[in-house]
Formats: structure tokens, C-alpha cells, sequence
């Protein structure tokens, strides 16, 4: 569900800063976030900023098409392994003796 359009967006107050402060320094190294309902707002575009999927942080750099996404969005929690074959399983399953 989205969020209501008067309330405008969610940005993370302290993530803000601390791009803004990058920004007046000129180093831009990755900014680690645990903040993944913050919206991407066109002051994070050319950072990159280290979004925690649970496990790790996974690096994730802004563009000009991931404005108004979540960070998120774009660090998976979940790794898909593939499908397990039917038939290798009976008879990995089946005890001889």
C-alpha cells in the first residue's frame, strides 16, 4: 500500500543529513542504512549507500529512474536456489539394505 500524497514521502531524516554533509565535503564513499522504507528522493542520485537486507548490506547506487522507490526495493532478503527435481529426491530418499 502506498503512502498518502499529502503526507508526502518518507525520507529518512538522519540518512538525509548525513548525504548532505557528503555532499558539502565532495568524498563519496558508500553510506551504510538500515532504513529501508526511506524513499529516494533526487538528492540521493550518484550516492551509493549500503542497504542491510537482514543478513548483509548490499551495495546499492541511486539513479535518476530509482527516484521515488524504496532502498529496499532494490537490496533482495531472499535468494532463490531453484527447484528441486522430483525425481532426484525419491531416490535420494530410499534407504536400501
Amino acid at each position: 500500500m502506498s503512502r498518502s500524497m499529502k503526507k508526502g514521502p518518507h525520507v529518512d531524516e538522519k540518512l538525509f543529513r548525513k548525504v548532505e554533509k557528503i555532499a558539502q565535503g565532495g568524498k563519496r564513499a558508500p553510506i551504510k542504512t538500515w532504513a529501508r522504507a526511506c524513499t529516494i528522493v533526487p538528492e540521493f542520485v550518484g550516492y551509493t549507500f549500503q542497504v542491510h537486507n537482514g543478513r548483509a548490506f548490499i551495495d546499492v547506487f541511486c539513479t535518476e529512474d530509482m527516484v521515488g522507490h524504496k532502498l529496499g526495493e532494490f537490496a533482495q532478503t531472499r535468494m532463490f536456489k531453484g527447484h528441486t527435481n522430483k525425481k532426484e529426491s525419491l531416490k535420494g530418499g530410499e534407504k536400501s539394505e
